[in-house]
């Protein structure tokens, strides 16, 4: 099993910089040890989109940064409200039955494992 790298902002930094120099991708990573060069891919994505303050996340996390909710739309708010209210939903839902098939089931054996006894 592998375990995840975390790169230093001022190496992203540098390969980038490399890249931009036209160095080859395998050369930036022999030079660097980076590992997949999907990382280096996705470094490139994102100076390209103008976006390096994912470069400054660390390991795991989502590219969230300006992106909270401070900085969505009313429409955006609402509908991520709608999308939480519906798997709340169905969760619910899913609970309510299992709970019928509990009962059922204790029924048919006699006794129901929620009453006190």
């Amino acid at each position: 099993m592998t375990t995840r790298v975390s790169y230093p902002v001022e190496l992203k930094m540098k390969a980038i910089e490399m890249r931009l120099e036209e160095v080859l991708v395998k050369e930036v990573m022999d030079e660097l040890e980076i590992r997949n060069k999907s990382q280096l891919k996705t470094w490139m994505i994102l100076y390209r989109k103008g976006e390096l303050h994912p470069l400054d996340q660390p390991v795991g996390k989502q590219y969230s940064y300006g992106r909270g909710t401070e900085h969505k739309t009313e429409l955006e708010k609402v509908k991520a409200e709608n999308r939480l209210s519906k798997q709340q939903l169905d969760l619910l839902k899913k609970y309510n039955k299992l709970e019928k098939r509990w009962k059922q089931k204790s029924l048919s054996l006699g006794s129901s494992p929620f009453e006190k006894k």
